[in-house]
């Protein structure tokens, strides 16, 4: 199970890189329009953390997605 949740961090991860890149700002934007560390945006691009919904609900505005748009294709990818 560890190792599933591990695994849909890091394509929630790069979900999210995928629609940072599209918007055409740097993690440090998004960071700041989020108000979040820079830091933990890094973290969540590589998956190697776990987001509050909080945190998710505020990069998702800043994208101008819906929350379900960040996890889109999260259960497929890969396979």
């Amino acid at each position: 199970m560890q190792s599933q949740f591990n695994q849909t961090c890091r394509r929630l991860g790069s979900r999210l890189v995928q629609l940072r890149k599209r918007m055409g700002i740097s993690q440090e934007e998004l960071a700041y329009r989020a108000e979040v560390d820079r830091t933990y945006i890094s973290q969540m691009e590589r998956g190697v953390c776990n987001p509050s919904l909080l945190v998710l609900v505020k990069v998702a505005a800043v994208l101008g997605v819906t929350l379900v748009d960040c996890f889109q294709g999260v259960d497929k990818q890969g396979e």
